[in-house]
């Protein structure tokens, strides 16, 4: 007689009935319910790699401090411990299915969690996944846990994680535009304000300039981490504590800051903790701030180059794709593009994160999910942005030196520079004059007799032009040296 074929799925229970369960899944009926009521986004928790470590960061922290304080038997405590860690290192991430938009403040997610690395744990000890008997998602590895407290303190850890990845992606596209300033330090050219023309600079002050506003970016964005740090593990359902043992919080913080290697604290008051997001609507604003300051570059970056004949054509941007399927030759600023839709997406989710956090309602905030998806979602998009934009863009990037040196000749700004020593009235006239008559700023100036030859072009050399050399203590200058220190 042949032999029965191996079962392909397992039973489990809850306290809505029973399920078959993929046998070789170590999710369990908690995922599949919430997969099967939130085919939303099509986008598993999993695509957050930083969340997923996480959540194990959280499980393994609670399975240390439970078995110190003796709530749960050392047996248990390290399965759950060493199972954690795995996931820590990358492993089992496929089995986080639940979508990253849910309804009920995020316990699919914290349930996904349980489940999986209950069912890891069940397997290096010999047993069958679903052997709940033995070791439980919920009596064992949830143990003095709530959803309320866990998914909240493993977004801040998870954000905290990612944040570091965009913080060095940030400072390469800063040292990319600080390279540009000082290959093109030398290079002079017309300023603009409200898109007229200005006073001149030079390239390498403008790139500079870039460069500044991504370091000072950085700076506010390094500071609202710490608003990750404060968390609310010992919290449970609402911020009383209850299941859990007097000793708890301070022990799950203790193996927390190990794990994590983050400066975190308990929140002095866990009711209002539980049911508040301010923290969160703080970092994505700051995350706003830095996408809305890189399209603004990126505008600058697509006005600059734009052209190449009846355009600024300032600058070149690497030609990375054709641009159009009916003008022949034509080449657009793709990247500059795609950073500036990101921004656009940036500022959309800060939006949903202000809306969401408004909406909690007294002891909890059941819109945490979107909150956590948005600011992931913000953090990756950006991070990404940020590289191709430096890699496929800025490193590229050229100067047309003969079309600014040109435009700077025949810029009437440049009597800008004068007016110390002919006045202003004096200025404006010969300005206007250059204007009408197409005529040369200098030559007139002379021809009023107003200033010599020699002073002129001492005064109107480039180097005080641009503002690296003062011509009055009042204007301020960025030393050359500045502009290539890195």
């Amino acid at each position: 007689m042949a032999s029965a074929a191996p079962a392909l799925t397992r039973t489990e229970t809850d306290s809505l009935g029973s399920m078959e369960i993929p046998v070789d899944a170590y999710w369990g009926i908690h995922t599949a319910r919430a997969d099967a009521n939130f085919p939303i986004t099509k986008r598993p928790i999993s695509v957050y790699p930083d969340l997923v470590v996480a959540l194990a960061m959280v499980k393994q922290a609670s399975a240390r401090a439970n078995r110190e304080i003796g709530v749960l038997d050392a047996e248990r405590a390290d399965l759950i411990d060493r199972a954690a860690q795995r996931v820590i290192d990358g492993e089992f991430h496929d089995q986080f299915t639940v979508g990253v938009i849910q309804g009920g403040a995020g316990t699919s997610t914290n349930m996904n969690a349980n489940e999986v690395i209950t069912n890891i744990a069940l397997e290096m000890a010999g047993r069958e996944k679903g052997d709940y008997g033995f070791l439980s998602p919920i009596d064992h590895t949830n143990r003095s846990q709530s959803t309320n407290d866990v998914y909240p303190t493993a977004v801040k850890i998870g954000l905290s994680l990612t944040l570091r990845s965009l913080l060095e992606e940030l400072d390469l596209l800063r040292v990319s535009f600080l390279n540009k300033a000082h290959e093109f330090h030398d290079v002079l050219k017309v300023g603009r304000t409200q898109l007229q023309d200005a006073v001149p600079m030079t390239l390498g002050q403008e790139f500079h300039g870039f460069a500044s506003t991504l370091g000072y970016d950085h700076t506010r964005l390094t500071e609202n981490a710490s608003l990750m740090f404060e968390i609310n593990m010992g919290a449970t359902a609402i911020g009383t504590g209850i299941t859990t043992h007097a000793d708890y919080a301070p022990v799950v913080l203790k193996h927390l800051r190990e794990i994590t290697a983050l400066d975190l604290v308990t929140a002095g008051d866990l009711v209002e903790a539980t049911s508040d997001t301010g923290s969160f609507m703080s970092f994505s604003s700051t995350l706003k701030r830095n996408a809305m300051k890189l399209s603004k570059i990126c505008n600058d970056l697509r006005l600059l180059s734009s052209g190449p004949q009846a355009g600024f054509g300032e600058i070149n941007l690497p030609a990375m794709q054709a641009g159009s399927s009916i003008m022949p030759g034509k080449v657009n600023p793709v990247i500059p593009e795609v950073v500036n839709q990101v921004a656009f997406a940036v500022a959309g989710a800060d939006m949903t994160v202000t809306m969401a956090a408004e909406a909690g309602q007294l002891q909890l905030n059941a819109f945490e999910p979107v909150i956590a998806h948005s600011i992931f979602q913000s953090i990756t998009w950006m991070r990404q942005a940020m590289w191709t934009l430096r890699v496929n863009c800025v490193d590229g990037i050229t100067a047309n030196r003969d079309r600014l040196g040109a435009m700077v000749g025949a810029s009437v700004g440049v009597i800008t520079a004068l007016t110390p020593f002919i006045g202003y009235a004096a200025a404006a006239a010969l300005a206007k004059t250059a204007l009408l008559t197409n005529r040369n700023v200098a030559d007139l100036v002379v021809e009023a007799g107003l200033m010599s030859r020699d002073e002129v072009v001492k005064q109107l050399s480039p180097a005080r032009l641009s503002g690296l050399e003062a011509i009055t203590a009042a204007i301020p200058v960025i030393a050359s040296e500045d502009l290539i220190e890195i």
